[in-house]
């Protein structure tokens, strides 16, 4: 994994734990898991990212498949 790689990992969980974690006091650990994965979907599929010219992830990352399969 490059450093670059590092960079959107470390984002994410700041946003995790700042968006998510830290401001909800879960039940269980259940719970927690379900919440995250909530978030998670959420952050993936609706969220623009201002780095992504305000896509959400699922669209930046489903836009450029094709052309991935076209370089292949």
């Amino acid at each position: 994994m490059s450093a670059d790689s590092n960079v959107f990992i470390e984002r994410l969980w700041r946003s995790v734990k700042y968006e998510e974690i830290y401001l909800k006091a879960y039940e269980s650990v259940g719970q927690a898991r379900q919440s995250i994965a909530n978030y998670l979907t959420w952050y993936n599929q609706q969220r623009p990212h201002s780095s992504l010219s305000d896509k959400t992830p699922d669209e930046a990352y489903f836009a450029m498949l094709p052309a991935m399969k076209t370089a292949a």
